[in-house]
């Protein structure tokens, strides 16, 4: 059995002692350890550990670090299964290049998890999706309620290039992380047309910004980004080539990481181990 135990707390003397100290307590076997303090005098602590456990259970170890541990030294912490693949829903509009991408990885066996099903506000790519085994489902926007109901179950969403904003009333009734992906000219070529307007303006890099969710558009915490440099040679459908197959590895980098329970949020910011 091997877990994760992701931990954010203010920082102070002795918590990489006491975890590491409970961890062998308790049987386990550290196998790896990553982490970061934003200031070793009254800053923010952070830490990954992933583990093998040769005996008890992921639930007993949690709720003794609870009252060992984590009520001492303040922790607000999080303990995975890393042998339990999470719920992975990709939600997609007309674009697909993110959304084929990411299904792509998974029957590679790059993202480990469980998709269960895509869904879209158009029918346009059911032969696609159901060619890699998932089902697709078709709900038109604003069904709200409709959409709720499939990702109900999920531990992730994916929004592949979903291009419908999201009600805070829907968010909040979800309540599971959100990872979206964008063009990283926002703000200043919001709207249609971003990459003839960019084109226009001579701009000479061009890239993509991975995020979570939140009820202020794409303001989320940031997770990736990258980018690529452009010139006077590339012309709109080129920069949109260019910014698709940025948008693609960006957001499975983003996604990867989330799966594998390496990301952290403080505030907007987040912390990627």
């Amino acid at each position: 059995m091997n877990g994760r135990l992701l931990i954010n707390c203010p920082d102070r003397h002795g918590i990489v002692a006491a975890v590491a100290g409970f961890l062998a307590a308790s049987g386990a076997n550290i196998v790896s350890s990553d982490q970061h303090s934003t200031d070793p005098e009254g800053g923010e602590f952070f830490m990954r550990m992933e583990f093998s456990l040769d005996r008890g259970d992921l639930a007993a170890v949690g709720h003794a670090f609870a009252q060992d541990v984590a009520e001492r030294f303040d922790m607000r912490w999080r303990l995975a299964d890393a042998d339990v693949p999470k719920r992975m829903v990709l939600l997609v509009s007309r674009e697909d290049h993110c959304l084929v991408d990411l299904l792509w990885r998974h029957r590679r066996g790059e993202l480990l998890a469980d998709i269960p099903l895509v869904a879209s506000n158009h029918p346009d790519h059911r032969s696609d999706v159901e060619a890699f085994g998932v089902d697709y489902h078709h709900v038109p926007y604003p069904n709200e309620p409709e959409l709720l109901d499939l990702l109900r179950d999920a531990d992730l969403v994916v929004l592949a290039r979903y291009m419908r904003i999201l009600s805070g009333e829907f968010l909040t009734e979800l309540q599971t992380a959100i990872i979206n992906i964008h063009h990283s000219f926002l703000p200043a070529f919001a709207g249609a047309d971003p990459y003839r307007r960019a084109a226009e303006r001579g701009v000479k890099i061009i890239g993509a910004t991975a995020h979570y969710v939140t009820e202020q558009l794409d303001a989320g915490p940031i997770i990736e980004q990258d980018v690529a440099r452009v010139s006077h040679r590339e012309g709109p459908e080129a920069m949109m080539r260019i910014g698709r197959d940025i948008e693609r590895t960006v957001l499975a980098r983003a996604v990867k990481w989330h799966l594998e329970d390496r990301v952290l949020v403080h505030g907007n910011r987040t912390v990627v181990f």
